[in-house]
Parts: C-alpha cells; sequence; structure tokens
C-alpha cells in the first residue's frame, strides 16, 4: 500500500514537472518572437524620428571611393542581391566588435532599409523600412 502512494506521488510530480518545462519554453519562444519584432519596428520608429536627408557626394571621385568601401564588406553582396543594384547611398549607423548596423537611401535621400551584421555568427538581415519589414534573415557563407 505505501509502496503504491509513493509511486502515484512520483508520477504526480513528474506530470506537473514537464506541464512547467512546455510552459517556459513557449515563454521563450515568445520573448524571441517580440525581440525579432521590435529589431523590425526600431527600424520604423528610427525613420520617423530621424528624417534628416542623406548627404549626396560632390563628386565622382568620392562616390567610387564610398563604393569601394561598401563593397570591400562581406555583407555587401547579399545586400546587392536582395535590394537591387540601384543607386543606393549606405551610411554606418553602428559599427562595433559585435554588430554592424547600415542605413541605405535612394538617390533622393529617403531612408529605405536598415540592414543588421552580426559579425561573430556572420548573420545578416535586411528590414525595409517602410512596408514590408523582414526581407532577409540569414547566415552568410
Amino acid at each position: 500500500m505505501m509502496f503504491r502512494i509513493i509511486i502515484i506521488l512520483i508520477t504526480a510530480a513528474t506530470l506537473i514537472t514537464a506541464c512547467n518545462s512546455n510552459e517556459a519554453a513557449k515563454d521563450n519562444r515568445e520573448v524571441i518572437i517580440e525581440n525579432q519584432e521590435s529589431v523590425t519596428t526600431d527600424g520604423k520608429h528610427g525613420d520617423q524620428q530621424n528624417e534628416k536627408k542623406f548627404e549626396q557626394a560632390p563628386n565622382q571621385s568620392n562616390e567610387s571611393e564610398d563604393h569601394k568601401k561598401w563593397a570591400s564588406l562581406p555583407e555587401y553582396n547579399k545586400i546587392v542581391e536582395q535590394i537591387g543594384s540601384e543607386d543606393y547611398e549606405f551610411e554606418t549607423e553602428t559599427d562595433n566588435k559585435g554588430k554592424r548596423v547600415l542605413l541605405i537611401a535612394d538617390k533622393d535621400g529617403n531612408k529605405q532599409y536598415k540592414t543588421i551584421y552580426i559579425k561573430n555568427t556572420k548573420r545578416l538581415k535586411i528590414i525595409k523600412i517602410k512596408g514590408e519589414g523582414l526581407l532577409f534573415n540569414g547566415i552568410l557563407d
């Protein structure tokens, strides 16, 4: 009789523990989704707060130097592949040891895209600021 009670208590404790771990995993997934959504909305709100125009390069030599600078970045080819090779102006928002954030504007100076490159994992996210949201989220070769 005592043996049956112990078995029932152990079974009940196992079931309660299993149910709690499922809820914790569900909470973790919700946090990850919220973080991804905040990255997308940060790009939208940041654009509204910083409506300054990008400055155009004064001459061709500066433009070619800028192009060489941006083309040397490991994420540049994937960015051009995803957004097209139109005449875009790149601006560095953040570039530190862990990540690089670029803002990309069209020829009129309107911010169109935000890219986030995580250096240690080589993950690139490309976000269309007005409209479609996340265009690309992957690890580069």
